[in-house]
């Protein structure tokens, strides 16, 4: 299974504390979606990231690939189904190929505008900096947090 990680993800060794046994991790790129931080956090305090269809924009991350059975795991901790909703998605890779993979969505019901990540959380995918371009690095960087 390949598994397209926009958010938090990004950080390896998150993937690591949640014990998925992944098999790889590159670089991947979703066209025409931008990176948002409206998924509300339980509290309804902050919040988490999430993507949403956005002609001309781009969304990079990282494609873990791992076995089928693994998912599970992740459905438990990324809630699934109640926090966010898995959709198919084609992404390219580094070499501009596509690939079919899945990712996380939130649920309607989850979403709120005007909301911040916090610091900490924006380091998870700050992490990503191994495999992100140094132009959507940067980007990242300058996320207001709370």
């Amino acid at each position: 299974m390949k598994y397209f990680a926009y958010g938090s993800n990004m950080d390896k060794n998150r993937m690591i504390e949640r014990k998925i046994n992944y098999t790889s991790r590159k670089f991947a790129r979703l066209e025409n979606h931008k990176l948002v931080f409206n998924k509300k956090a339980k509290d309804g305090n902050f919040s988490y990231a999430n993507i949403e269809f956005s002609v001309g924009k781009f969304v990079e991350g990282a494609i873990y690939e791992f076995p089928d059975f693994e998912i599970s795991k992740l459905d438990k901790a990324e809630g699934f189904p109640k926090h966010y909703n898995k959709v198919d998605f084609v992404v390219n890779d580094h070499n501009n190929n596509p690939v079919n993979v899945v990712a996380y969505i939130a649920q309607q019901d989850m979403i709120v505008n005007g909301l911040l990540p916090t610091s900490s959380y924006l380091n998870h995918l700050l992490a990503g900096k191994d495999i992100l371009t140094a132009e959507y690095f940067e980007t990242l960087l300058n996320t207001k947090t709370i």
